[in-house]
């Protein structure tokens, strides 16, 4: 197992390549100058002072080149510096980690709770008024923008009732509080798990409705096994596999409504720094954000291949 993590991390190092080439490219080439994003209409620049402005953020060097500068700094851990507050953009990375990790985690357990709970539920009782309302409320999950859902959210919740709050991580700049924290999150990280949670219910329920029909669950019955134990031990750890892989491969999905719902709650994680940058023509953190991003995006696809092994002894890497 341990070969076989190390050989698809060595494998990730290729793509992970090729996504910086593609992104530098469309990035550099896209619309928009960051040098007249970064100065104030008030500013009364010549086109000697922008010649000079550009030359000292090394935009007058041509595309290879600046890409080869790009990554030659990367390999030495250094991902650059923002054009508009000149911080190292690790530096400016490392503070948005923590709240979008916070918000993608908690919107992840709540979608894979109450989706696959959601989904057994309706497959134990297929056909029934449970299922179909299930399958009702699933499909408007699936169809619906999670940017509707935010808006109503907000407008309900903040607006009419005020029980939750509507913008931010905490009340005021004082000290952190856990408790205010979470209480902050609870709206946020429900909005985003909406869409997931209505994905992972459809497919709880297929994959259980193959699993109950196949024949070891009946052999589990002949048995005498009690209900609990055909559905527990049997039915539900060979039905995980289809949903590892939709719990996983939707995690690239997670941010980019992570992105979407952080910019509408003023939740101050990477997506909304990746707002900000675009806005701001910040080519460097844009840079930052997509490698990162990308990062996050290949360890979920190789946590998927490491937890088919533990759900399914029979599955074996070489």
């Amino acid at each position: 197992m341990l070969r076989y993590i190390l050989h698809r991390a060595a494998g990730a190092v290729p793509l992970l390549l090729a996504i910086s080439v593609v992104t530098f490219t469309f990035i550099n080439v896209a619309p928009g100058d960051p040098v007249t994003a970064m100065i104030s209409p008030e500013d009364q620049l010549n086109k000697e002072d922008l010649d000079r402005l550009r030359r000292s953020l090394g935009l007058d060097q041509p595309l290879p080149v600046r890409y080869a500068i790009w990554l030659g700094q990367v390999l030495q851990g250094n991902l650059g510096y923002s054009y508009t507050t000149k911080e190292p953009v690790l530096q400016r990375i490392l503070v948005r980690v923590g709240p979008t990790l916070e918000l993608m985690g908690v919107a992840l357990l709540i979608s894979t709770v109450f989706g696959v709970l959601f989904g057994v539920l309706a497959a134990l009782r297929a056909y029934s008024g449970w299922d179909y309302g299930l399958t009702v409320v699933s499909l408007f999950g699936l169809s619906v923008p999670g940017f509707f859902f935010a808006l109503v959210a907000l407008y309900i919740f903040s607006a009419k009732l005020r029980v939750l709050p509507a913008f931010g991580m905490q009340s005021g700049t004082g000290p952190f509080n856990l408790l205010d924290n979470l209480y902050h999150l609870i709206l946020p990280a429900s909005v985003l798990s909406l869409e997931l949670m209505a994905s992972l219910t459809r497919y709880a329920r297929a994959a259980m409705l193959d699993v109950l029909r196949a024949d070891f669950v009946t052999t589990a019955r002949a048995k005498g096994l009690s209900e609990r134990q055909v559905i527990g031990r049997h039915a539900f750890r060979n039905a995980l596999i289809p949903l590892i892989t939709v719990t996983t491969l939707r995690l690239p999905f997670l941010v980019g409504g992570a992105i979407i719902i952080e910019t509408m709650f003023q939740w101050p994680g990477m997506g909304l720094l990746s707002i900000q940058a675009i806005q701001q023509r910040d080519y460097p953190v844009l840079m930052g954000l997509t490698l990162v991003i990308a990062t996050l995006v290949l360890a979920s696809n190789l946590l998927a291949d490491v937890l088919y092994a533990y759900a399914d002894p029979r599955i074996r890497y070489t």
